[in-house]
């Protein structure tokens, strides 16, 4: 009797009907736009993609927690306050730290979920595509340096983003929206592609899926200001773009490009 991990790689998603593309090593047909992340949740009773995301929850949790030490502990030192005006400062505070947080959380994930990139990509290629070569991987040196490269990058957007926002009020929202979609998307999907090949060689790559790599973006982008699951993002994130990629490898146009 096949275990429930061979039916999840036989049985049609709903990103992988009425499709007529070339096949992947499952024998299922190229995936729409969405596939990438049906596919990714569906692969949600792996205890590796469990593991990952108690460390994810375990890593924000340490992170906001210490924003928020550090914020408290910073109004007290500056202003020296006590008894009710204290109090209400370290009221808002806290609620100057949970918007913050909120800020903060996408870079957070995106960087979290390149630490753990290797863990969720091989995870998915084993289920999905064992005919793929295993690949060389990324050193603890790069992987800390995409991390914070990432992270930083998205911080950045993310401020143009808030700008935008307040500046055009109803279309800046849907710009920052957008712009989140591209950092995000495209930050993960490279580092799951540099897992591969060289950075030039997944630059090409990215031009050829860019429509697919936007729309698992916009999606992440919006599960990051929803509760519990945006805490999904650094799993979610990088397995669909595991499968962007991977499905992408298949194709001739890209099927040349040196694997290391």
């Amino acid at each position: 009797m096949k275990d429930s991990r061979e039916l999840s790689r036989e049985l049609p998603l709903p990103g992988d009907q009425g499709l007529t593309g070339p096949c992947d090593p499952a024998g299922i047909r190229v995936m729409t736009p969405f596939g990438p992340l049906f596919r990714a949740f569906a692969q949600f009773d792996d205890p590796v993609f469990l593991g990952v995301v108690v460390r994810a929850v375990l890593w924000s949790a340490a992170v906001f927690f210490g924003l928020h030490v550090a914020a408290i502990w910073a109004v007290h030192g500056l202003l020296e306050l006590e008894g009710q005006l204290a109090w209400a400062v370290d009221i808002l505070g806290s609620v100057a730290v949970t918007v913050l947080a909120m800020f903060l959380f996408l870079p957070l994930a995106a960087a979290i979920g390149t630490f753990y990139v290797e863990r969720v990509a091989s995870a998915v290629e084993r289920r999905w595509y064992p005919g793929l070569p295993p690949a060389r991987g990324a050193s603890l040196t790069e992987q800390v340096w995409d991390a914070l490269t990432l992270g930083g990058r998205i911080l950045l957007l993310n401020l143009l983003a808030l700008m935008l926002m307040i500046l055009l009020p109803g279309i800046g929202i849907f710009l920052g929206w957008a712009i989140a979609a591209y950092a995000i998307g495209r930050g993960l999907f490279m580092a799951v592609a540099m897992r591969r090949m060289p950075h030039l060689d997944a630059l090409a790559v990215y031009r050829g899926v860019r429509p697919s790599v936007l729309a698992q973006g916009a999606v992440i982008a919006l599960a990051a200001y929803v509760p519990l699951l945006n805490l999904l993002i650094p799993v979610i994130g990088v397995a669909a773009m595991v499968h962007v990629l991977d499905v992408a490898m298949l194709r001739p146009a890209t099927a040349r490009v040196p694997l290391r």
